[in-house]
């Protein structure tokens, strides 16, 4: 139902906004963090921040799962390349994962970083 103004015309009116909640400097490197470690130390590092902070920083629990799905990911193409190797197949899937793995983490990083929710195109979610 539109508004009428005093001129007879009729109002737009604005949708009622929901403010997001602000993220401290602490949450967003946090959220990083989860990104960098998966870079270095595979699936282990997001395995163990978001399991320390999942429940006490919403951001954390997001990107923390999104860090360990992925990383899961990697290491069944990493798995899946190594026993393919014999028909050379296997050099093309390692050198596509790790490349994969290198690109999407450093866009979660930035991405992360920034306060945005990022969600990796190439990843099985086996953790919800």
């Amino acid at each position: 139902m539109e508004q009428q103004n005093q001129s007879g015309q009729p109002e737009q009116v604005q949708p009622a906004q929901t403010p997001t909640p602000q993220l401290s400097n602490d949450d967003k490197n946090m959220g990083m963090l989860c990104h960098l470690l998966g870079l270095f130390t595979g699936f282990l590092g997001p395995l163990i921040l978001w399991l320390i902070k999942k429940d006490t920083m919403p951001y954390v629990d997001y990107h923390g799962k999104e860090a360990l799905n992925f990383q899961i990911s990697v290491m069944l193409a990493y798995i899946l390349g190594g026993a393919t190797m014999i028909i050379c197949v296997g050099y093309i899937i390692f050198l596509a994962a790790w490349l994969c793995s290198i690109i999407f983490s450093i866009l979660a990083c930035v991405a992360a970083s920034k306060g945005e929710y990022y969600k990796y195109p190439v990843c099985l979610r086996l953790v919800k």
